[in-house]
């Protein structure tokens, strides 16, 4: 089928059965006549046959007759408007379809129907003055280019685009006429329109053009092609309409939802405030400045009144971001303190709390702000910055600081950019506030949980550490994992490493809690398995305290309440390293590691007790031999987390590689493994500490075994004497070492059973043991004036720095340390 085509515009209802039918030959020659015809034109048959088909009717639709019989004769038909002549003369408006037919006798024909046009077609008889009326005076930008895309006619409205009248477009194409918009686009879809006749609809070009060149312009093209009645192309017409409003609107929405999206995604003050510059530039300004209150990023709450009445206002530049390269030129780095004239804008936005915009900055005032008081000012011409609007950053009905809006080369800032300046900095300044509180708890959490871990570790000659502590990404960058180095008597070491349940303030309480248990405990002296009972116990009595076992505060995670201890996990480890040996007991927790001293990896097999507080078997504890220069590795179960199953198997193998391959320095092995092993922001905290054993030498320790006799008081105070003369110690520690001697033999005799046992070790401190097969604990006496006796004790503690009791299983040892003034010989 050919194409249906209208003149005129419109296709018109065709209402077969009141046509008019009359058959042609294909010559145009009238060869069938109808009476229906007659009365529609008032010719007869014998004077319309044989005639042709063209007479009939007016001169401009007369021409177009070959070109249809043409079309039909090539199998094609037409539908559309024309005007016949009656044979009085007066013109008759009909509608007209020709088609091709075959005559009676098999021969080609063409079948033409006409159709007297009723009152449904008024706008036949519309003047051409009034069609004219119609498309000139439409607001709608409405051009016609020819096949090589030259205008051909313009109507008034497509002036408001810009270009000029439509007579000084004619035989110009849309570059000349528009030469800063992107006219290869546009031509290109002219192009498409031409070649395959698709109409295009609702092409939107963003740009500008003449009649906005400083602003960024949006307007909805439509293009449809023009055909003469064979169907080939003559042209193009188009329509503009102006959707700029539109478009701006939708803009400031997808800026503000980009807001929402991108602004706040951190709870750090400066990566928030950098956010908010990244955001509204390009969208919204060339170059945009974040300055903020020092107080503010400090975490502090900021003064309703934040001037103090000096020249120059210093804020803290805290984001910046600039389109061009070159701008500006004195830019101030992120952290840098910039000073603003107390009468400057700025500072006026400051105080006040209100905006301000100025839409053609002065080029030759100075730049308020200033990096350094000794800085060279630039002013607004050599800085290229033209318009600007200030935005106070406020939250809760106090002002944070101050966001710049700047323009280089676009149009002026409006009221209408101002407005959307406000909503996007209100919205941020709600990141930017929850930032501020959230830094001030977080540094409040962590000065608490720096309180609680040693700063640094305790200097002593049995082991040498290393820790490394990573916390969850949590909220505060808290937690509750836990470590801890401390110095025992006879120049033995406690490690311990633990775990409390949950992250945050109250983990890090609950972690303290037992941190100080633990080093109560440790001062008694007590075995591995016994602190951890009493850290069991504690536990207990903590829950119940804290009202955790009614279900009050209960925080879901099976820890009990806020700041329970309850679920805690703990290893407690002694080294000796007078002899090598290592006894610990772990709670829920995960057994140490051993790196031996030719870099093979094991893991003590060592009975994994219930966690605190929840019950269960009693703890018990192992004893191992480890050689001088073995690597004691203790972690928290965070440190097995990643990159396996979940199953601990799996977390042991990683950690077994990466301990086989740690350097000789402890510090940077202890550092690289939490690295290996532990992303950047882990979901649980990681505690990691790692003590390579030393041995003392054997000249280091002296050992006696003595009868129970008092008699051998005497041989035990020559016999220390002379040790303490080949360790080359000086007079007074001899003489304080005698009396502690003779004092703590005299009470093993008088008051144990069994063997005695006196032993002098020489480390940082001078440590005097007597051991006795006695099960009772010594106790410190203050006796009245008339007693002989129970001042023993009561010397020592006044002769010694600190003296204590520890039982082991074969008696109990009272010892006692003094310092050394001088290092020995």
């Amino acid at each position: 089928m050919g194409r249906h085509k209208e003149q005129g515009g419109a296709r018109q209802g065709f209402d077969v059965a009141d046509a008019a039918p009359l058959l042609l030959d294909p010559h145009g020659l009238v060869s069938g006549w109808t009476a229906h015809a007659e009365r529609l034109l008032g010719h007869g048959a014998a004077e319309a046959v044989g005639r042709k088909f063209a007479d009939l009717l007016e001169a401009g639709d007369a021409e177009r007759m070959e070109d249809l019989l043409h079309r039909c004769r090539a199998g094609g038909d037409w539908t559309g408007l024309m005007t016949a002549l009656h044979r009085d003369g007066h013109p008759v408006p009909v509608s007209v379809r020709v088609a091709p037919a075959t005559a009676p006798q098999g021969r080609p024909a063409v079948l033409v129907l006409l159709s007297e046009l009723g009152d449904g077609a008024r706008g036949w008889d519309m003047s051409r003055g009034v069609l004219e009326q119609i498309v000139v005076g439409n607001p709608i930008g409405i051009a016609i280019v020819d096949p090589e895309l030259r205008y051909v006619w313009s109507n008034a409205a497509l002036e408001r685009w810009g270009g000029g009248p439509g007579r000084s477009r004619l035989g110009l194409r849309v570059a000349a006429v528009q030469p800063g918009m992107d006219s290869e686009a546009v031509e290109e879809r002219m192009r498409h329109v031409l070649e395959t006749g698709e109409q295009v609809v609702g092409y939107e070009y963003v740009g500008r053009v003449r009649s906005a060149p400083l602003r960024e312009t949006a307007h909805m093209l439509s293009f449809t092609r023009i055909e003469d009645d064979r169907g080939d192309p003559m042209g193009v017409y188009y329509t503009v309409v102006d959707v700029t409003d539109r478009h701006r609107a939708r803009q400031r929405l997808a800026l503000l939802d980009r807001a929402g999206q991108y602004i706040g995604r951190t709870l750090d003050v400066m990566t928030t405030a950098q956010e908010l510059a990244d955001v509204a530039v390009p969208g919204l300004a060339d170059f945009v400045t974040v300055d903020l209150l020092e107080t503010v990023l400090r975490g502090a709450e900021p003064v309703p009144e934040p001037l103090a009445g000096s020249e120059r206002v210093p804020l803290r530049r805290a984001g910046h971001r600039s389109l061009y390269e070159d701008l500006p030129r004195t830019a101030v780095d992120s952290g840098a303190v910039v000073s603003y004239l107390t009468d400057s804008p700025p500072v006026r936005c400051l105080t006040t709390g209100e905006s301000w915009r100025q839409e053609q900055l002065d080029p030759l005032a100075v730049e308020w702000a200033a990096g350094a008081p000794d800085a060279r000012e630039s002013t607004f011409l050599e800085l290229g910055l033209q318009s600007v609007m200030i935005v106070p950053i406020r939250a809760r009905g106090v002002t944070l600081g101050l966001t710049t809006f700047f323009r280089r080369r676009q149009s002026p800032f409006d009221p209408d950019d101002l407005h959307l300046a406000e909503d996007l900095v209100s919205r941020a300044a709600v990141c930017v506030d929850n930032a501020r509180r959230y830094t001030r708890e977080r540094d409040a959490a962590l000065v608490l949980q720096r309180s609680l871990l040693p700063r640094r570790l305790p200097d002593q000659d049995a082991v040498e550490v290393a820790a490394c502590y990573r916390p969850a990404d949590e909220l505060t960058g808290l937690g509750g994992d836990w470590y801890d180095v401390i110095p025992l008597a006879a120049a033995r070491v406690a490690l311990v490493v633990g775990e409390v349940p949950g992250h945050g303030i109250d983990a890090a309480a609950a972690m303290g809690r037992l941190r100080t248990a633990v080093r109560t405990l440790a001062a008694i002296d007590l075995p591995p398995e016994e602190v951890l009972a009493h850290l069991d116990d504690l536990a207990s009595r903590s829950a119940r305290d804290d009202g955790d076992g009614d279900g009050e505060g209960d925080d879901g995670g099976g820890g009990g309440g806020r700041g329970s201890s309850v679920g805690s996990a703990c290893v407690y480890v002694v080294y000796d390293p007078a002899d090598g040996r290592c006894t610990m007991a772990a709670a829920g927790h995960p057994a140490p590691a051993v790196v031996a001293p030719d870099g093979t990896v094991g893991f003590v097999d060592l009975p994994q007790g219930p966690p605190l507080g929840v019950g269960g078997p009693p703890f018990e504890a192992v004893e191992v031999s480890l050689a001088e220069g073995s690597t004691l590795v203790l972690h928290t179960d965070g440190l097995l987390a990643y990159g396996g199953d979940g199953v601990e198997e799996s977390g042991r193998e990683r950690l077994r590689r990466a301990l086989e391959g740690m350097a000789r320095e402890l510090r940077p092995s202890c550092r690289a493994v939490v690295d290996a092993l532990v992303p950047a922001r882990p979901e649980d905290d990681v505690a990691l500490l790692m003590a390579r054993t030393r041995r003392l030498a054997s000249e280091q320790i002296a050992a006696w075994e003595l009868s129970p006799d008092p008699a051998v008081v005497a041989d035990a105070r020559r016999t220390a004497q002379d040790q303490l003369s080949r360790w080359g110690l000086d007079e007074e520690v001899k003489f304080t070492t005698e009396l502690l001697v003779s004092e703590l033999v005299t009470n093993a005799i008088r008051h144990a059973s069994g063997r005695v046992r006196l032993r002098l070790i020489l480390e940082r401190t001078l440590v005097c043991e007597v051991l006795d097969g006695g099960a009772s604990a010594p106790h410190l006496r203050h006796p009245r004036a008339m007693d002989e006796g129970g001042r023993g004790l009561l010397l020592v503690s006044q002769l010694a720095e600190r003296w204590g009791t520890r039982f082991v299983p074969d008696g109990k040892i009272i010892w006692a340390e003094q310092p050394l003034t001088t290092p020995p010989e």
